[in-house]
């Protein structure tokens, strides 16, 4: 086995950034050889708040361009968290100078974008994949063994899932989500992302025929062009009658729920995007029965709790650091997996399908 570790290259210091410098640390086959902001000053800052804590070995370098990062020889991949009215601009950059490509969600604005963005990376050979890091989690494996043994949950009829986060006044007037040129999606990209990914994977990668949606709410920051969706629901409809609710809000306190709903049973899971702190992470099956025995009604709960041991974060088996490892490995292998971009653009192109609608008074648009 190969002692090769990814060199990867941090492009922007924004704050979920750190999470992966951890997950680059934990993970066997990664490191991080350089950091790179638009001064070098705030590189210097960002690793310096970083390394005592976590440190990698050696410190990763301090650049003062994006472009000094691309440039680099000793980089293999580069992970993106910038706003994502200027990522595709460094999708493309990154995908040309041969770096493999972990990037934030949204993939981009649109769908036109991700399609030219993964173009990029496909031309020059390179792995582009998003950071839904529920995705690397083996609690999510488990899951689809259950929903795939045909008598658990048996055919599935509904998915409904919320994800939301109340933010402080501060972050309604200030935050970058907030401004329609660096987050045009609001909260539909922001968390919204999420719930149709968790969709998705539900329904094991059949896309919806027709989407509608809503905006609840809409605001923006004093600088924003047009305000953004704050609020917002969908749903998808699927072939053989199935269909999905979602809820995403950045004014509703935090949940992050999903329910899986069949003829024989439902899944129900409370923290889906970031598990609940501790080192068991949890689902649950219900398989309730209505019993009527003369004058005594009872509607029995029988849930059976399913459990995986893993850590919810920062360990070397959490879900981001498995995203990290996973990608690395692929980085290292040069065996490109192309179901990671065809996944990232199907998420994009229902989004697109939900915000028409919801521009349209709510008017169902097929896909």
């Amino acid at each position: 086995m190969s002692d090769r570790v990814c060199r990867w290259g941090i492009m922007s210091t924004a704050e979920i950034s750190k999470k992966n410098w951890l997950a680059i640390r934990n993970a066997p086959n990664a490191t991080v050889a350089a950091v790179a902001s638009r001064t070098v000053d705030r590189s210097e800052q960002y690793i310096s708040e970083c390394q005592p804590a976590v440190p990698h070995d050696p410190a990763p370098i301090a650049l003062g361009s994006y472009e000094e990062l691309l440039a680099r020889e000793d980089i293999d991949a580069v992970y993106i968290p910038l706003p994502t009215g200027i990522r595709k601009e460094w999708i493309i950059k990154a995908a040309e100078a041969g770096k493999h490509v972990l990037a934030e969600k949204p993939s981009g604005n649109n769908s036109a974008d991700v399609r030219e963005l993964i173009d990029a990376c496909a031309q020059n050979n390179v792995q582009y994949m998003d950071g839904v890091m529920f995705m690397h989690s083996e609690r999510f494996q488990q899951m689809r063994g259950v929903l795939d043994d045909g008598e658990s949950v048996g055919n599935v009829k509904r998915i409904v899932s919320h994800h939301c986060f109340a933010g402080p006044e501060d972050f309604i007037k200030n935050n970058i989500r907030l401004s329609s040129d660096l987050e045009p999606l609001g909260a539909m990209g922001d968390v919204g992302w999420y719930n149709i990914r968790f969709t998705l994977w539900a329904m094991n990668w059949q896309k919806p025929t027709s989407v509608t949606g809503r905006i609840l709410t809409e605001h923006k920051r004093d600088d924003s062009p047009l305000p953004v969706p704050i609020e917002m629901s969908a749903e998808m409809f699927f072939p053989g009658g199935v269909s999905s609710s979602m809820y995403c809000s950045f004014i509703t306190e935090n949940q992050q729920w999903a329910v899986i709903g069949g003829d024989k049973g439902f899944l129900n899971i409370t923290d889906f995007v970031l598990p609940y702190f501790g080192s068991t992470l949890k689902f649950h099956v219900s398989r309730a029965t209505f019993n009527i025995d003369g004058c005594d009604f009872n509607m029995e709960k029988r849930v059976k709790t399913h459990t995986v041991d893993e850590y919810a974060n920062s360990t070397a088996c959490a879900q981001e650091t498995n995203m990290i490892r996973k990608f690395s490995d692929i980085a290292l292998s040069g065996n490109l997996e192309p179901f990671w971009p065809e996944v990232a653009l199907n998420t994009q192109l229902i989004m697109d399908a939900t915000i028409e609608s919801a521009h349209n008074n709510g008017a169902e648009v097929e896909l």
